[in-house]
Order: structure tokens, then sequence, then C-alpha cells
């Protein structure tokens, strides 16, 4: 099965001349959705992770069942203000100005392998920034994975750590 059949690019979202890879199509079909998540789950799998980190907010989309899959924790990785209790953060730099994430103080334990998932790999900032978040924490991140990987913004280059995707745009 391509993955790719089950996702649709809708053009010009959020803003003229960008195409926005939904991933809808692809959660609204129950046989794709297996098949992703089962492809995922083995390149994840080979992390040995103890949590699966999904970031804000369409990565918990990917990262919640794919934790259930490998018998892994969850945890979340959100912008400023949204964690109950005490949180940590990490401020990074956007194109322009900066942006925060956070993760609650107690997510993760030190020594805890947390590989880092979310939806779409872009420019690679927000999950660099989740991953440096991490290892404040005292989490070893041995990888990271998302479903789509848009390859010509290479954000890639951006992560210190294997990553991997089920799909790549090249444009």
């Amino acid at each position: 099965m391509d993955i790719r059949d089950h996702i649709r690019g809708i053009p010009d979202f959020p803003k003229p001349g960008i195409l926005f890879y939904d991933i809808s199509t692809l959660l609204a079909n129950a046989d794709a959705w297996q098949v992703a998540m089962r492809r995922m789950a083995r390149l994840v799998a080979r992390h040995l992770p103890d949590l699966i980190a999904g970031v804000e907010s369409r990565g918990f989309l990917v990262a919640a069942p794919l934790a259930l899959r490998l018998g892994c924790g969850f945890i979340m990785l959100r912008k400023k203000g949204k964690l109950p209790g005490p949180t940590v953060g990490h401020d990074y730099a956007l194109e322009y100005g900066t942006d925060r994430i956070e993760a609650q103080a107690d997510a993760v334990k030190p020594g805890d392998r947390v590989v880092v998932v979310d939806d779409l790999l872009a420019t690679g900032g927000t999950m660099a920034a989740g991953i440096t978040l991490l290892r404040r924490l005292g989490a070893e991140v041995p990888g990271a994975a998302a479903l789509i990987e848009l390859t010509f913004l290479n954000g890639r280059a951006k992560l210190d750590v294997p990553f991997d995707a089920l799909v790549a745009y090249d444009r």
C-alpha cells in the first residue's frame, strides 16, 4: 500500500503558495491507518524506546497510538502554557521570532529512552527543540520519526539523532 495515496494535498493552506499535507484522510481510512502505524512501529522499535514523545498537536495523533502499539508510555511536548503542573521549557528560533516548547517536569526519568514523533518534518526546528528539551529533562533520545518528511526543506539536517519518515515529498 502506498501511504501517499491516503494523504491529501491542500493547496494554498494556511496561506497562498503553501501545499498542506493533510493526514485526516489517512486517519479516516482504517486499513491505511493500520498499515501506517505498523510501518511506523517497525521504524521506531529499533530504538528500544521507553516513551514516545508527541509534538503538539498532530504529532499526538501519531505518537499516542504508536506508543500503545509498542507498549511504551506517551508524553506530550506542547506550546507554552498548555500543560498542567510544573513544566520545563525550551525557547527556539523561528524564521521570524521565537517559540517555546514545554514538557511536564516529571514526564521522564533520567535515562529514559524517548523517541520524538510528529506528523511531519519540515524545517526541523520544533523537532530539534523537542530533542533538546528532553535531554534537559535527563532523557536519552535515540531517534525521531514522522509520517511525512518535506525533504526540500532539509529539516533532517537540524537533527542530531537518526530520523525516519514513512513518506517523503521533494517539492
